[in-house]
């Protein structure tokens, strides 16, 4: 086998990384490719140039002819001879930040069933998750369930020491594969389930994009989505389990699915997974999808669609779903501090607008914000400022004197928005941090002609909502 630099230094030298291979397929072979559809791309890289013969072999993973293999990848001993072709034995893609990720080939459909012990490559999920994990240094952390490995890649240039664990040992034999081809060493790489490699150790991050596919548990279980567990249990149990291994101010970031259940409010049963934890969390749901659409998207996903238990592996999924009542199923991510109170406080909320990427980047600051809103005891004695890149957008007919619609709308982070009264107005106006928030009021209803002095509490949720800061 040749060696990994070798063949690393084969690949950069080539331009097999993400900005090359964006540029030579392009926007529409691109578009195609998220279809599942290979023509464009196959088309783009007809020329059978060196970078097109790499795309072919690891990005679209089809044969390429022999003669137009270098030594590097020949001897790489991750691919294979048929004939006088040669066919890539996994899917080695260029990320993001850089560096390289191993998994098993993409499946598509007309291709053999799953292997259970299938290793998913980097897609959407894994950009999400690098994109909430916040961005600040820290001395340990911990990647659980680290699969291909990817999360690594992002970890690398601010932890000290990292950690990475998943039950399936091939998962970890190509994690280990794509840290070396990426150039990241030192990484801690373990077999097991869930927390068991680490007992009794503290990290102060903690990432995971768990198997939180809800599927019934007597069906065939892929390990890198289904843990085999009972509907939503596996991310409520990971959920409690993670506060343990919290070092003081740590941070867990996780990717999950919760039930919407009939008679129950998603809100009340996701944040109950969090309430005895100890720790500050903030949940936000992102999208929410029908049981059907559900079974469809996981289905596809292991190109099960056209073959011929199909339609009964559909049926007997959303039957599952029908004896529990689920009428939705939710995605997100859940964020846990362990800020040392003994009054944690627990967000829950459904955001389905675009936000300001990457979340890690201020992720503190929203967890500060909810903290604050929750524990100040005398907000009159409170000095607020306003949110950097806050905008007051005023709608009112024409000529009028009042309008009829007030809205603070945050132009950065969460890009939240909320209709306010005018004394709300008034005090986004004015708040600079020098004067204490009940004589400002005082002062706006003076002005504002209303006689009744605002109570400071009603100030809260904008406080928790990152429009007001503490």
């Amino acid at each position: 086998m040749v060696s990994v630099e070798r063949l690393r230094h084969h690949l950069l030298e080539t331009g097999y990384t993400i900005d090359g291979v964006r540029v030579r397929l392009g926007a529409m072979a691109a578009s195609a490719l998220a279809r599942e559809e290979l023509v464009p791309a196959l088309r783009a890289t007809a020329d059978g140039d060196p970078l097109a013969t790499l795309i072919r072999l690891w990005w679209l993973g089809v044969p390429v002819p022999a003669k137009s293999v270098p030594t590097e990848v020949l001897e790489s001993g991750l691919v294979s001879a048929d004939g006088d072709q040669i066919r890539a034995t996994v899917h080695l893609q260029p990320w993001e930040t850089g560096g390289y990720v191993v998994s098993d080939r993409k499946v598509r459909p007309g291709d053999p069933a799953l292997r259970p012990d299938h290793v998913v490559g980097a897609g959407g999920a894994s950009a999400n998750l690098a994109q909430l994990a916040t961005s600040r240094a820290v001395p340990r952390a911990l990647d659980l369930g680290t699969g291909c490995g990817v999360r690594v890649l992002s970890l690398a240039g601010r932890a000290e020491q990292i950690v990475a664990t998943d039950l399936n040992p091939r998962a970890v034999e190509l994690a280990r594969l794509s840290w070396e081809l990426s150039g990241v060493t030192g990484v801690d790489a373990r077999v097991g389930s869930m927390f068991e490699p680490v007992e009794h150790e503290l990290f102060d991050l903690v990432v995971s994009n768990p198997p939180f596919v809800i599927a019934p548990g007597a069906e065939r279980t892929l390990t890198y989505r289904e843990s085999g567990g009972d509907g939503d249990d596996f991310c409520r149990d990971l959920v409690r389990r993670t506060p343990r291994h919290l070092a003081p101010d740590g941070q867990a970031h996780f990717l999950a699915n919760w039930l919407h259940v009939e008679g129950e409010d998603w809100h009340d049963r996701v944040g109950g997974w969090l309430r005895e934890t100890g720790c500050d969390a903030w949940v936000v749901q992102r999208d929410v999808q029908d049981p059907a659409e559900y079974v469809e998207l996981w289905l596809k996903d292991a190109a099960e669609q056209g073959t011929k238990g199909y339609t009964d592996h559909y049926d007997r999924w959303l039957a599952w779903f029908d004896e529990r009542k689920v009428e939705g199923i939710g995605f997100g991510w859940i964020t846990m501090r362990n800020s040392g109170t003994l009054d944690p406080v627990v967000r829950v909320e459904h955001l389905s607008h675009q936000v300001g990427l990457p979340v890690g980047d201020y992720v503190d600051d929203v967890l500060d914000s909810i903290a604050a809103a929750h524990r100040a005891a005398d907000l009159d004695a409170a000095l607020l400022r306003t949110a950097e890149g806050l905008l007051d957008e005023r709608v009112g007919l024409p000529g009028a004197e009042d309008p009829i619609r007030i809205v603070l709308r945050q132009t950065q982070g969460l890009r939240r928005s909320r209709e306010v009264g005018t004394v709300e107005a008034a005090l986004a106006g004015v708040c600079d941090g020098e004067l204490a928030l009940g004589p400002l009021l005082n002062v706006i209803a003076e002005l504002v002609g209303d006689g009744e002095i605002p109570n400071a509490d009603a100030v809260r949720p904008l406080i928790a909502e990152g429009f007001f800061l503490l």
